[in-house]
């Protein structure tokens, strides 16, 4: 029997219309609305993902062009990131006063606008400046995509749903490395952009498919047009057979403006720096490590060319292999669980490196990658946790302030690595990055709190 709705229209049928679309959609399938969404911002993601890495397959070949020393190769690799920061933090915090499709869109137009003029750069200067621009687009897409993404779903199966959609951004790092393998010995390091321009151009007109947040909506008083939104699912659950429960307020969220400092009060604030500790160890590590591989193996190895990008990209597979199984997990295991014992088992191939003293390609690549693979299960699913430890009001600053995090510890990886390695040698870069890893497993044992088969509402009030 179908259970008719009343609509948000007259606001005086329901106690608290907030609260109400949000235990509307808890009670809701996946519907063909959802899917798409999901699907369509994956996508943007998956270039996101290709933008992010595209410069590490790019270096062997500008190293060498352009006489590149490791400091060099090491600011160049990290400027992107460094623009992330920016762009992590404005945009997320721009999203929660015009809404999420809108910094979604311009996101994507920035960082495309930004791999055209790659594409003219004729030094590190002038890469330096593109990537940091570019960085600021990517760096504001992927945390206002995942409190979009997360928004839409309620909490039954919600970490293997979202984390399917996250696994897009890793597909983005093999589809890099696929074209780094077969175009850029073939054709030059300017085949990495051109490549991943045109698809990307091709997404900018699906946005115009989504529809916004209704959790933004109602939480900012635009009840009508979240209402309109909902409606429209239930009745594509309904066309589907799908019989829908009356829906059941778990939790009455608290009606008050987006304010960035109360991510540092009340229960927020040992979440928000438990989350920050988890995305800077994390990243440092993760990225650190794989944006430096190719150019290691070419380098230190003496690897020829296309034989270090495959190196590199096999390392990027066994990562999106890993994140996977982790997308079918995390919902039985559990967040904090799982992110405690993925950084205590990490470390143990970095030590195992650095004991042998990381003294052949072959070494490396089995070592390094089962350390990133590991590591890769933690970070690409950060973004699922930031945005379920935050309510409407804060999710999307606070993913995107928790992700600047990422920026910090992805900026500063590749630097250390270029550091380390001039100073003291290779084998140090990995015994670094394992007591790194084990002071993330520590906080996150001792900060972090589970969040598996709760609505968000309930676990963010």
């Amino acid at each position: 029997m179908n259970i008719m709705q009343p609509s948000l229209a007259d606001a005086r049928q329901v106690d608290d219309p907030q609260a109400d679309i949000s235990a509307r959609l808890e009670r809701l399938p996946v519907t063909r609305e959802v899917f798409w969404a999901r699907n369509i911002v994956g996508a943007a993601t998956f270039f996101d993902g290709y933008t992010v890495i595209a410069i590490a397959y790019a270096m062997p070949v500008l190293v060498k062009e352009w006489g590149l020393n490791a400091q060099q190769t090491g600011m160049i690799l990290s400027m992107g990131y460094l623009g992330q920061l920016i762009g992590a933090i404005l945009f997320g915090w721009l999203a929660e006063k015009v809404g999420r499709l809108k910094v979604l869109l311009f996101t994507i137009l920035l960082f495309v606008s930004m791999d055209v003029a790659c594409l003219f750069a004729a030094g590190a200067g002038m890469m330096m400046a593109f990537r940091f621009v570019q960085g600021i687009g990517t760096g504001g897409e992927v945390p206002v995509a995942s409190a979009y993404v997360n928004e839409m779903i309620g909490y039954k199966g919600r970490g293997r749903f979202f984390l399917l959609y996250e696994v897009m951004f890793l597909l983005g790092l093999v589809g890099a490395g696929l074209i780094g393998y077969f175009m850029v010995p073939a054709y030059g390091w300017k085949a990495m952009f051109i490549v991943g321009l045109v698809p990307a151009v091709l997404m900018i007109p699906l946005r115009w498919f989504l529809n916004e947040s209704p959790r933004w909506l109602a939480a900012n008083g635009r009840y009508q047009e979240a209402d309109a939104i909902v409606s429209k699912m239930e009745a594509s659950a309904r066309a589907s057979g799908k019989e829908l429960p009356e829906p059941k307020i778990v939790a009455t969220p608290v009606k008050r403006a987006s304010d960035w400092k109360e991510l540092f009060q009340g229960i927020y604030l040992r979440r928000t720096l438990s989350i920050w500790a988890m995305w800077f160890t994390t990243y440092m590590v993760a990225n650190g490590t794989i944006t430096w591989l190719p150019t290691l193996y070419r380098q230190v190895f003496n690897l020829p060319l296309q034989t270090s990008i495959f190196y590199g990209f096999l390392t990027s597979i066994g990562g999106v292999v890993a994140a996977v199984i982790c997308a079918l997990l995390i919902d039985k295991v559990g967040r904090k669980r799982w992110y405690t014992g993925a950084l205590i088992l990490a470390p143990l191939p970095l030590l195992a490196l650095a004991w042998l003293g990381a003294t052949s390609a072959v070494q490396v690549l089995v070592l390094a990658s089962i350390a990133y693979a590991i590591v890769q299960t933690v970070t690409f699913s950060l973004y699922l946790y930031s945005a379920e430890i935050y309510p409407t009001r804060l999710r999307a600053i606070g993913t995107g302030a928790g992700s600047a995090w990422l920026r910090l510890g992805s900026s500063a990886g590749p630097m250390v690595v270029g550091f380390i390695m001039t100073a003291v040698g290779i084998q140090y870069v990995f015994a670094t990055f394992a007591a790194i890893l084990l002071v993330g497993a520590g906080l996150t044992f001792f900060f972090a709190v589970e969040t598996k088969g709760t609505a968000l509402e309930e676990l963010s009030p």
